[in-house]
């Protein structure tokens, strides 16, 4: 336990001086009785022995005041609160056929609006981090709960070139390790054409089970790495991914800013990423399906240790002996020590 005013405890010295003068009074009422008792003022004592009944009353009056002067120096402790807190990293695809405007007003626009619709509805303690990937992967925001800032790096996401789906998850799994402090937030977003993100140092197996990763794409992968070689390393960190797919399986011929792109929902990669990691894929074919998506995401209950203040416990808890203390005496006595 630690204190806020811990200059405030000096005031304890008065619990030794209140005890040493209750002593002393004690002593005098015990000279009275010897001396009075014997010239025949006091009776019926020897028939009506209080014991330590007497000492009862003042004792919780001690340590109610004791108590008191505690929560004067504002106590902190530790103390395990249950809550739902974690790491969500949300990974854009941001390739050129996220420009299409089969989902209006686009893909990337819809797909936009509703990750901004959900981190305007998490609480402080969720840390929420934007990753973009096209044929590589890059950090626009490192894991944060300023909301502001979070939803600053969403709006600045445009469509660009291929698809790299293992690319955002390495670049997703770097963000987590940054947020953690393992490694520094060296690799932010720039205008600068982006480097592929190195693979990330092996860790215990189930170190992050409070981050997942909600990675949105409307193609199928055509770069390297391969992304089920990389969901490897988030199985043995316990981050679940929920994958989201825009577009046909079938695959779909768009034009995009004055070019015909022909674009293919690669499924079955994106069941496999979200059944191995232990986590859900979902298909989205307009902006209310991806609304619903960020509503379904199963966030973590942990408890965790955190300091808090806890002088209204001790300032309680001595008003109670303080009242406590006050009935004992008066039914004991008849009156308040």
């Amino acid at each position: 336990m630690s204190f806020i005013w811990p200059t405030m405890l000096i005031f304890l010295i008065l619990v030794p001086l209140g005890v040493w003068m209750y002593l002393r009074l004690q002593q005098q009422r015990r000279r009275l009785l010897a001396t009075y008792g014997s010239l025949g003022f006091v009776q019926g004592t020897a028939r009506r022995p209080l014991g330590v009944r007497r000492h009862v009353p003042p004792a919780f009056f001690l340590l109610g005041l004791t108590l008191l002067v505690v929560s004067l120096a504002r106590p902190q402790a530790v103390v395990s609160l249950p809550r739902v807190e974690g790491t969500v990293i949300l990974a854009f695809d941001i390739s050129g056929s996220m420009a299409a405007e089969d989902m209006k007003p686009t893909r990337m626009e819809a797909a936009k609006a509703a990750a901004r619709a959900f981190v305007q509805r998490q609480p402080r303690t969720i840390q929420i981090g934007v990753v973009g990937f096209s044929d590589s992967g890059f950090t626009t925001q490192a894991p944060t709960n300023d909301q502001d800032t979070i939803l600053g790096a969403i709006n600045r996401l445009a469509p660009q070139k291929g698809t790299s789906v293992g690319q955002g998850i390495l670049a997703s799994l770097k963000a987590i390790a940054v947020e953690k402090g393992e490694v520094p937030a060296t690799k932010m977003y720039s205008n600068l054409t982006p480097t592929p993100a190195p693979s990330p140092t092996s860790m215990p197996k189930g170190t992050y089970t409070s981050a997942v990763i909600v990675l949105l794409t409307d193609g199928e992968n055509n770069e390297a790495p391969d992304p089920l070689a990389v969901a490897q390393a988030t199985i043995d960190r316990g981050i679940r991914i929920y994958t989201v797919g825009i577009g046909s399986p079938a695959g779909i011929t768009l034009k995009v800013n004055g070019f015909t792109v022909h674009t293919q929902l690669d499924e079955g990669l994106l069941k496999q990423i979200a059944d191995m990691t232990d986590g859900v894929y979902y298909k989205a074919e307009n902006q209310d399906e991806l609304r619903k998506i960020y509503d379904n995401l199963n966030l973590q209950f942990v408890v965790k240790p955190e300091k808090m203040e806890i002088t209204s416990l001790f300032a309680g808890v001595s008003t109670l002996m303080l009242l406590m203390g006050g009935m004992f005496s008066l039914a004991w006595f008849s009156r308040v020590p």
